[in-house]
């Protein structure tokens, strides 16, 4: 297992990440896994035997279920891992029990903390945008959390690029808690995140965890194009469930990709997962994948990933079969500023030059 720098932080980090979504199965999460405390346990002690050294989990996972379970499995080995949740989503029916408000932030840390059954919080993440709160408050209850020893660093997730690079002014302005990290989709079928998030963590000295990497399982090997046209794939797939993240769009690319990820897999005897997650380690400022399953079978080979190397060759194959079109300005300062493009502009641009 290869170990990375947290961005700019001190923190080494293995470049997978458990994840624990499957973790409880209550509402909306049945339909991902219902992953209970014996088996928490055995996939916790199989990721560590390969290496890995941080857990992904979050408050509104199971409406806190997911936080229990890894309270209750890591009782005994907390200072073997990295614990990282987040706060944001709803966790009541009060007008003050969503968003990221000072009361929030701090209610919901002590109750995380309560769950997860420790001290204190090693990455404390900030789930999505909240535009109804200054960042001044948002950003100042972390910085009280931090200072009180409950929460060691902070990140972010699914912000964008100019939501993210105003916390961070706000922060440096009023010396306040800089995030370490932000925490985004990526895949070879959703790409976005080349435009803005990954350019900007290169330019700010971020990491990067991915979550979805396998895009909800498109990416696995498991779904090809049907005789009908449509996704066809193992029966109780998320994909073909009432979930909904990430959306399917541009199928034609979709089908094309798996058909590369699938030609590359069985060249290497291994799974289509493992060709797209071994891809993602090849990005521009990723950290660490966050990979999580219904089943031990499905994290084992997930696990394996860090172990593959792709060619050169292979890498391009993958990045040009997924390839968006670029949008503006992209497109235009592809055409007028080539001769100028420093390390962040080339992240995105790069492979269109």
């Amino acid at each position: 297992m290869e170990y990375r720098q947290l961005g700019n932080s001190g923190l080494r980090i293995s470049t997978l990440t458990m994840g624990t979504m499957t973790f409880g199965g209550s509402g909306n999460f049945a339909a991902i896994g219902n992953t209970g405390v014996d088996a928490a346990r055995r996939q916790f002690d199989l990721c560590r035997d390969h290496g890995v050294n941080i857990v992904d989990t979050a408050n509104m996972y199971s409406a806190g279920v997911s936080e229990e379970i890894v309270g209750e499995a890591l009782e005994n080995s907390r200072a073997d891992w990295l614990i990282a949740t987040k706060v944001r989503f709803p966790m009541g029916d009060g007008p003050n029990d969503a968003g990221l408000s000072r009361h929030h932030i701090l209610n919901q840390a002590e109750a995380s903390l309560r769950r997860l059954r420790t001290d204190y919080i090693d990455l404390y993440q900030l789930h999505e945008w909240d535009g109804h709160t200054r960042l001044e408050e948002t950003l100042g209850a972390l910085e009280t959390l931090v200072q009180q020893g409950k929460v060691r660093y902070v990140g972010v997730s699914n912000y964008t690029g100019w939501q993210l690079l105003k916390a961070l002014g706000v922060a440096e302005r009023d010396r306040l808690p800089r995030f370490s990290s932000e925490q985004i989709y990526y895949s070879l079928h959703g790409r976005e995140a080349e435009n803005e998030l990954l350019p900007a963590a290169v330019d700010q000295g971020l990491g990067v965890l991915v979550w979805s990497p396998l895009a909800g399982g498109l990416l696995s090997g498991k779904y090809t194009r049907g005789d009908d046209g449509q996704l066809q794939g193992p029966a109780g797939g998320r994909q073909l469930s009432d979930w909904s993240e990430p959306p399917i769009d541009y199928p034609d690319r979709l089908f094309a990709t798996i058909d590369v990820i699938r030609k590359i897999a069985d060249g290497h005897g291994v799974s289509g997962a493992q060709v797209s997650l071994a891809w993602l380690l090849t990005r521009p400022a990723v950290t660490s994948l966050i990979v999580g399953a219904r089943t031990e079978e499905q994290l084992a080979d997930n696990l394996a990933a860090a172990e593959l190397t792709l060619s050169d060759d292979e890498v391009a194959a993958l990045e040009q079969v997924s390839r968006p079109p670029l949008l503006y300005p992209y497109w235009h300062q592809r055409a007028a500023a080539s001769d100028r493009l420093g390390a962040p502009d080339r992240v995105l641009l790069d492979p269109y030059l």
